[in-house]
């Protein structure tokens, strides 16, 4: 991780430590680099954040001041975004969101032009022209002057993609949506009505300051109580720029990424279309799912946390289902980064092919108890407890403890203040006291 970019792009509170100076260098300096290409056109999505506008303009100002152009597609999901950057035959592709993050924060990530995202060693570079930023003297004039389009038909661009990566009929489908007031909450609720479903939308009413407010994919229990108001036959819930969901079946019930893939890779197993017979996941990812999956043949693999590792491996050994516990699934044949709506078409597709009810997919694997518990620390120490003899001797412990029949996995955010405790194993209540008396020894050691 960097001194400006973490797992995830740029991120920070807007205007604070993501200011619009930052953003102007970071324009100026990433178009130095990609000119190495010689295609100047970036394209520009956001979130529904209020410093959206502001990071925009900055953004903008950097790129014409380099000789680019700028299409605008305003509030639109990151993987529109990802699959647009190629659409437009663009440079990069941007992002202004901070994801599942509160309001005040806001972040930048890029997409290169094959619509992956930037490989950590050209991050790296850019970062480097930022730190000797006089060293940037391209200053165009007159007409070599980059110029600005708003693209007003990006979304329906995207919903015409989406649409033609399914088979779907959805007449007669109940379907609740939790839109979070973010990415999705127009695009979201339009493809399924589209597709012919009885769509009931929460959340969205976006007003720049209450995205992720006590909605969307980490407050999964409105999705839940709305799908069981409403009768539902599933529903789903996004975070704050559309790459992630979480899926709730017809009693209300949460499938978490793990039961997602297990779903799928059914599926897709049956069908013949997963590709090397195999799965990615992360550290994270249940121990159930590994215990599924090899009942069904299937092989799963597992990467660091963080989407961009999932999609390393699947690139690296040609699978085509990958994803995370928290609800970042990729399909690559279908796009190049997590996405949320695409990701709710697929198991739609699987609920619809297979006959099953979504509770029944659901039930395909069980899940070993997890806890997991932030511990807040600063920033600059966050990743002490790697170091300090203390902390990993009670991690040592705790593992003996279990004796094969649980695990300990410690690290820090690679976007916020915290470092993650996640244990695993068979009784609630044993793993909550634990983490919670690892989290205090995490703080008072590193805080």
């Amino acid at each position: 991780m960097g001194k400006y970019f973490g797992t995830d792009g740029i991120r920070g509170v807007a205007n604070k430590e993501l200011t619009p100076e930052l953003a102007y260098k970071v324009a100026r300096a990433s178009a130095y680099k990609l000119n190495e290409d010689n295609n100047k056109l970036i394209i520009i999505g956001k979130d529904t954040r209020k410093s959206g506008d502001m990071l925009e303009s900055a953004l903008v100002a950097g790129y014409t001041s380099m000789g680019y152009d700028v299409y605008l597609l305003g509030v639109i999901p990151t993987p529109a975004v990802a699959y647009l950057t190629k659409y437009y035959g663009a440079e990069a592709g941007i992002v202004i969101s901070a994801s599942h993050n509160p309001a005040e924060f806001n972040g930048i990530k890029y997409f290169g032009s094959d619509g992956f995202k930037l490989p950590d060693e050209v991050e790296e570079e850019i970062e480097n022209i930022i730190d000797n930023y006089k060293e940037i003297d391209i200053r165009p004039i007159g007409k070599d002057l980059g110029i600005v389009e708003f693209k007003t038909d990006a979304k329906d661009i995207y919903l015409d993609y989406l649409k033609s990566r399914v088979n779907l009929d959805l007449t007669g489908i109940n379907i609740s949506l939790d839109c979070g007031n973010g990415a999705t909450y127009e695009i979201a609720p339009r493809l399924f009505k589209d597709l012919g479903a009885n769509v009931t939308a929460i959340h969205t009413e976006p007003n720049g300051l209450n995205i992720n407010l006590n909605c969307g994919s980490t407050n999964p229990e409105k999705i839940e109580g709305l799908v069981k108001k409403s009768k539902s036959d599933v529903g789903f819930s996004y975070d704050g720029d559309g790459d992630r969901l979480i899926t709730v079946d017809e009693n209300g019930n949460t499938l978490d990424g793990d039961h997602y893939l297990a779903a799928c890779a059914f599926h897709m197993k049956n069908k013949g279309t997963l590709k090397n017979s195999g799965v990615v996941g992360t550290v994270m990812t249940n121990i159930g799912l590994d215990e599924y999956l090899n009942k069904i043949d299937v092989e799963l693999k597992k990467s660091s946390v963080g989407d961009r590792y999932v999609l390393e491996v699947m690139r690296k050994d040609g699978y085509s289902l990958g994803g995370e516990q928290s609800g970042h699934i990729i399909f690559l044949d279908d796009n190049t980064t997590g996405d949320g709506i695409l990701s709710s078409l697929k198991i739609l597709e699987v609920m619809l092919e297979s006959g099953k009810k979504m509770s029944e997919l659901n039930e395909l694997m069980v899940t070993y108890p997890q806890v997991l518990i932030n511990a807040k620390v600063s920033n600059e120490n966050k990743n002490n407890y790697k170091k300090d003899e203390l902390v990993l001797e009670e991690i040592r412990k705790l593992e003996e403890k279990f004796n094969g029949e649980g695990r300990v996995l410690i690290r820090p955010s690679g976007t916020e203040p915290l470092v993650r405790v996640m244990i695993e194993g068979k009784d609630q209540d044993v793993l909550k006291r634990e983490a919670e008396r690892l989290v205090k020894i995490i703080e008072d050691r590193c805080s």
